[in-house]
């Protein structure tokens, strides 16, 4: 059975179950489009079918289109990824858990070894304190949101441990000040642009185009309420603001913020197989894509972390099918995404189905698909 066949029929199974409401899968290999599947629906109630240039909110596959902005513009000598934060950001001054100001890097943002962390705890903190995460609705600023962090000490040293963070939005508040206008015109001007993602922004470029987002229930997703709080088994939470994508006030996450359709994103992603595909230069691509964390830890085994995903060093230990070498990540609203080195194969699987279709039983159905596991 060719993987078009199995892919096909772990897409057909998934909407038949009522698992997924809408997707795009990408499959390339070598550059050679294998599998182009739009499947179910962008909006079920109205009917309206899924199509490729169907505009999803991007979660955190915002994260390595920012990653790579900043590493165009390192390129260029206008940061350095040894760069301490504050000597951008005044304002953003954390302490460790002794009470000493963090030396926080730009290296440190792009790994999550900052000693930041997604808690959902900050967020329910008193209004003067709370801090939000980049996908809840907010009318603050970078400066405003993030300088609430100066009271809240890191959960490590950094450099000494790896969480998984809002780090990215950091980096964005960065790449905004030296660039001089926003984070969105920045990634314009170094990776979308040049890449012809004429959707990825952090606005939504045509509303007719938008996918509706679907929250996870015991029985068929529902259309997303515009705050909604999405947990896992182990009781780890997270609130969702669709609506926060049409709030001009809002701070452009540059984590979790940005929308785009199924073509931008394996634009990107087969520009980062590619080696740079004139976006970066190739040494900078391959530093990216291998472990930038060293001997630290992570939760998931046998994999490290780059500087656009988790790096897959022991593959065995994952317990996947990836090979060596293997990048992946996704994003909550419903995505997930690799690029294979070793096979020539980048991957992309989008919905619009929060939490499954990035953290539920879907992309791991695709990834099997995709190596006949």
């Amino acid at each position: 059975m060719s993987i078009e066949e199995r892919v096909n029929r772990a897409i057909d199974a998934a909407l038949a179950e009522g698992r997924i409401t809408g997707t795009v899968v990408l499959v390339y290999q070598d550059g050679r489009p294998i599998v182009r599947r739009a499947a179910g629906f962008a909006d079920r109630e109205a009917g309206k079918p899924v199509a490729f240039d169907t505009i999803f909110r991007l979660a955190s596959v915002t994260k390595p289109i920012v990653a790579a902005t900043a590493l165009a513009m390192a390129e260029r000598g206008l940061i350095g990824l040894d760069d301490n934060v504050t000597d951008h950001l005044p304002w953003f001054r954390p302490k460790t858990l002794t009470g000493q100001e963090a030396e926080i890097t730009l290296h440190h943002l792009l790994t999550h070894t900052s000693g930041l962390v997604y808690d959902p705890a900050l967020e329910r903190l008193p209004p003067h304190q709370a801090i939000t995460a980049g996908l809840s609705d907010t009318d603050h600023d970078h400066e405003t949101n993030f300088s609430r962090h100066n009271a809240v000490p890191l959960a490590f040293e950094p450099g000494t441990g790896w969480a998984y963070s809002f780090s990215t939005d950091i980096l964005g508040a960065v790449i905004a000040k030296v660039h001089g206008a926003t984070l969105e015109d920045a990634v314009v001007t170094y990776i979308a642009g040049p890449l012809g993602m004429k959707d990825t922004r952090f606005h939504v470029t045509d509303i007719e185009r938008l996918a509706v987002p679907y929250a996870d229930t015991e029985t068929l997703p529902m259309r997303m309420p515009d705050r909604w709080v999405g947990t896992d088994e182990s009781g780890w939470s997270l609130v969702f603001s669709p609506g926060r994508i049409f709030n001009p006030k809002a701070f452009q996450s540059g984590g979790a913020g940005a929308a785009g359709t199924p073509d931008d994103i394996v634009a990107f992603l087969e520009a980062l197989r590619l080696g740079g595909a004139g976006i970066l230069k190739l040494e900078t691509v391959k530093s990216g894509l291998s472990n930038q964390i060293g001997a630290l830890e992570r939760e998931e085994p046998g994999a490290k972390f780059g500087y656009f995903g988790a790096v897959m060093d022991t593959p065995k230990r994952t317990l996947r099918p990836y090979s060596k070498g293997t990048v992946r990540w996704g994003g909550v609203y419903g995505h997930s995404w690799f690029i294979d080195p070793a096979e020539g194969l980048t991957v992309l699987s989008m919905t619009n189905n929060a939490l499954e279709g990035c953290m539920g039983e879907y992309p791991e159905r695709i990834v099997d698909a995709v190596y006949g596991a």
